[in-house]
């Protein structure tokens, strides 16, 4: 009898509590910055399914996607095959798709070259620096 009591009491406990962790609040939004250096269409497919998922699972969650060296492929005009992607990043996800000036002018890049809304900024590292000293969670896209 105390072995069956026992047992009520514990599918209770455990009702009740799937019942708390069920209608838990959603975590607060939070920010993070990809460090994007690489032409390779997987680290390019990769940091764009990453966004979605992330935004898909904390839609308040802000991204920014930092390219130098050979990450400016992904925006540029003509060279990217994922120009699509990155407008839905945009759009979609408020994805913010920031390059380094050092970069395209290394590269010869001018700025008519790049897709619409990607913002230029004086040096990539400079300002994966300045996102971690603001508390942004810092992530280096490869694989």
């Amino acid at each position: 009898m105390k072995r069956a009591l026992w047992f009520a009491c514990l599918a209770v406990l455990l009702v009740a509590a799937g019942g708390v962790w069920a209608q838990s609040p959603q975590p607060p939004p939070y920010k993070f910055v990809f460090d994007l250096t690489s032409a390779d269409p997987l680290d390019q497919q990769a940091v764009l399914r990453w966004i979605r998922e992330v935004t898909g699972a904390n839609p308040g969650t802000e991204t920014e996607v930092v390219m130098y060296g050979r990450g400016l492929d992904l925006v540029i005009s003509g060279k990217t095959t994922m120009a699509e992607g990155v407008a839905e990043a945009m759009n979609a996800a408020h994805a913010t798709f920031i390059v380094c000036a050092i970069a395209m002018n290394n590269q010869k890049v001018d700025r008519s070259q790049l897709l619409a809304n990607v913002q230029v900024v004086p040096d990539g590292i400079g300002e994966l620096v300045a996102r971690q000293r603001a508390g942004w969670g810092y992530i280096e896209v490869g694989h």
